[in-house]
């Protein structure tokens, strides 16, 4: 849809218009016997009559048949311009924790983290301070941080249920640096793309260039990082090669012409809607092509730059910078093919192909919004939440790994692994043990290297030994998981399981000793 129009909701998806599915074939199929009674009405000839009628009952009914099952996710998404700030204590509000239907997906976009020199190479060395608030909220939740990617304050987080890692592969990142003429990272690009059950999606964190002139330099910038960022792979080397593109970030478009006191009085009275038709990424998707194939959601929220901090209020400084939306969040379906010359029936984010997608997509935006509780920042965070239907190209995990008999850190343990489907596996692979609660790939008690010097066969049952000085002396609930380091993702989880207190917690008075029921 386009962003000016007024619905709570905006929809796309990557299905032709004869292959859709769910609500959107019901309600292309409510259009066709529409057309159907116009005929009845209008048309004076039997037979003319006779023949448009028999070919919309048949557009209708192979709609009906087309209908393909599919399951719907939940996507939680998050730019913000920290400006430096450290993060606030709680994140539970901009995360929305207790949403219902619950969160799949989170991806945060952050943008100006503190990236002076010593605080980025400690950064390097261990996660920064926001990667930390944020792993430490969503980890107890049951969210994995799937990836990162970091260029100089540009931060892109992704998190995933647990339960969802396996069907999460060939994970990759990449930057594209614009500020200085492409020499200095304060501008410029983040991105991370992946399969999820199949489909290939793509989340591009930007922070373009500023001030209220430079609408063309934002303009070019976005379009040098779609045309360059290279994923160094084959089913989708770059960004526009994806299914579903998120771009977001803090874009920097400001709101031209109008003056300091028009501005303030429409946002006051909540008449935001005069704004929009001088908002420059509104103008300027009228004019450039690529920019017409992203949608983004009307924008009914207060523009969320520039404030005083830890206030509502806008800029009172000498600069009195005007507000605007600079923080957005766009999505792009990709097309199945160019849209015919003078065809506006279809929009350029849905596909015009007349063959069937085997494994279709619809994204629905159901949110976009600020968050004007935070103050920490001259910027409000910006929220955009999505349901994404998708019928799953697989469902099998790449790998089945698990524990075997008892495990404690009594005796040496045992766990199998069975590859049971075929990919490109590597003797650097991995299994890492996890306590349940997580936070990352990383993030494990202890790891075996998987069988060395020969892949495995598929269905081949293979046992690993793990030191029993490797496992924890303190019982708990663990799993294992199958790290791949070619597509850089776990592939293979086990069900979680016990790990009993060993003996020698209670030697080395880790537990008190327990002595006919009672403690000692």
């Amino acid at each position: 849809m386009d962003l000016w129009t007024d619905s709570p909701r905006a929809r796309s998806d990557s299905m032709s218009s004869s292959a859709s599915q769910g609500s959107r074939s019901k309600t292309v199929l409510r259009q066709r016997l529409s057309q159907l009674m116009t005929c009845i009405e209008d048309l004076s000839s039997d037979d003319e009559a006779s023949e448009e009628v028999s070919r919309t009952l048949d557009e209708a009914f192979q709609l009906c048949g087309r209908f393909i099952p599919c399951d719907t996710f939940r996507l939680h998404m998050v730019t913000w311009n920290v400006a430096t700030a450290e993060p606030p204590e709680d994140v539970t509000s901009l995360l929305q924790l207790d949403v219902q239907p619950p969160t799949d997906l989170y991806v945060i976009g952050l943008q100006e983290v503190n990236a002076t020199p010593v605080r980025f190479i400690s950064d390097l060395i261990v996660e920064d301070s926001w990667s930390h608030v944020f792993m430490d909220t969503l980890a107890p939740r049951g969210f994995v941080k799937v990836t990162s990617v970091r260029m100089q304050g540009l931060l892109l987080l992704v998190f995933a249920k647990q339960v969802h890692l396996p069907y999460i592969r060939n994970i990759r990142t990449t930057y594209t640096r614009t500020g200085i003429y492409g020499y200095w990272g304060n501008k410029g690009g983040v991105s991370v793309r992946f399969s999820f059950y199949g489909h290939l999606v793509c989340f591009l964190n930007c922070h373009l260039a500023a001030h209220m002139n430079y609408a063309l330099q934002r303009v070019d910038e976005f379009e040098h990082i779609l045309e360059t960022q290279d994923f160094d792979i084959e089913d989708a080397p770059q960004i526009r090669d994806h299914k579903v593109v998120f771009c977001f970030g803090d874009l920097n478009f400001r709101i031209a012409d109008h003056g300091l006191h028009f501005l303030r009085s429409s946002i006051n009275s909540g008449r935001l809607n005069l704004l929009w038709d001088k908002d420059q990424l509104i103008m300027m998707r009228k004019k450039e092509p690529f920019l017409q194939e992203f949608e983004e959601g009307p924008l009914n929220f207060k523009p969320t730059y520039k404030f005083d901090r830890n206030s509502d209020t806008y800029d009172t400084s000498g600069k009195k910078r005007k507000p605007a939306w600079t923080d957005r969040i766009l999505w792009r379906i990709k097309p199945k093919s160019l849209p015919s010359e003078g065809d506006d029936d279809e929009k350029a984010s849905t596909s015009t192909d007349d063959g069937q997608d085997e494994c279709p997509i619809l994204v629905t935006q159901d949110k976009y919004t600020s968050d004007m509780s935070y103050g920490v920042s001259d910027h409000k965070p910006v929220i955009a939440t999505f349901s994404v239907e998708l019928k799953k190209g697989f469902d099998t995990a790449l790998v089945h790994v698990s524990p075997v008999g008892v495990w404690s850190a009594d005796q040496d343990a045992l766990l199998t692994y069975t590859v049971q489907e075929d990919f490109m596996s590597s003797t650097w692979d991995w299994i890492g043990l996890y306590k349940v609660g997580f936070k990352s790939a990383t993030d494990y008690e202890t790891f075996v290297w998987v069988r060395e010097g020969e892949l495995p066969e598929t269905n081949e049952v293979i046992q690993i030994s793990v030191d029993k000085d490797e496992i924890p002396l303190l019982g708990g609930q663990y799993v294992l998981g199958y790290y791949s380091t070619n597509m850089q993702s776990i592939i293979g989880l086990s069900s979680s399981f016990q790990i009993l207190e060993s003996k020698r917690a209670v030697m080395e008075g880790l537990v008190p000793e327990d002595v006919n029921g009672l403690n000692k």
